[in-house]
């Protein structure tokens, strides 16, 4: 472990953002590849290749501009928020044996727009088998929750706590929405506090 001083946010950003996009990105290049060979018998399969990889890219595209670049008048609307990190979710089906549930009650206020996708994130992360993230913003609070009927991935919610108490794992570009969550609380001067119970559950504001 090597304290929080010394990480570089950008590059573990870009090298999280490359990991979540490369697959699709190569799938639409060998469905390319396959299209310019002209063999017709691979249409169909060139058509749904395309069709899923390009979707999946645009979602996640779209989430990773908002969750980690520039502010924009979008991360305060409140309905942007909700489709987008729910389209972002989706994207993860294929990677999960049951599916994510995603409940969100937000107010979109300018200080926890970009909290609340970097929740999203951080929590489906956690998820092993599918189950319910959960983000709430009341009383000028951001709740975050992730409950699941399977077992949690146990190393993942160690090294998020440690990130919070100021320590870096070795994996970091994994952790990269966790570390920037803390970065916006610190920035924000808000308390964060993991919550006791079942799951995994945050408290910031």
């Amino acid at each position: 472990m090597s304290e929080m001083s010394h990480i570089n946010l950008s590059q573990i950003i870009c090298t999280r953002i490359s990991h979540d996009l490369i697959g699709n990105i190569g799938a639409v290049s060998n469905a390319v590849e396959l299209l310019e060979e002209g063999d017709a018998d691979f249409m169909d399969d060139i058509r749904s290749i395309l069709k899923v990889s390009s979707a999946v890219l645009s979602a996640r595209l779209k989430f990773f501009r908002m969750a980690f670049g520039l502010s924009n008048a979008n991360l305060e609307n409140r309905e942007i928020i909700i489709e987008t990190c729910k389209n972002y979710v989706e994207t993860l089906s294929g990677q999960k044996n049951n599916p994510v549930c995603l409940k969100m009650e937000i107010a979109a206020s300018p200080r926890y727009g970009r909290m609340t996708m970097l929740g999203v994130m951080l929590l489906t992360d956690i998820l092993i088998r599918g189950g319910t993230v959960s983000i709430a913003e009341a009383e000028g609070k951001l709740a975050l929750a992730v409950t699941s009927d399977f077992a949690l991935s146990a190393d993942k919610i160690e090294n998020i706590k440690s990130i919070f108490t100021g320590a870096v794992p070795e994996n970091q570009a994994q952790y990269a929405p966790a570390f920037c969550l803390k970065a916006l609380q610190e920035e924000q001067n808000l308390s964060l506090r993991v919550l006791p119970g079942e799951g995994f559950a945050l408290l910031i504001g």
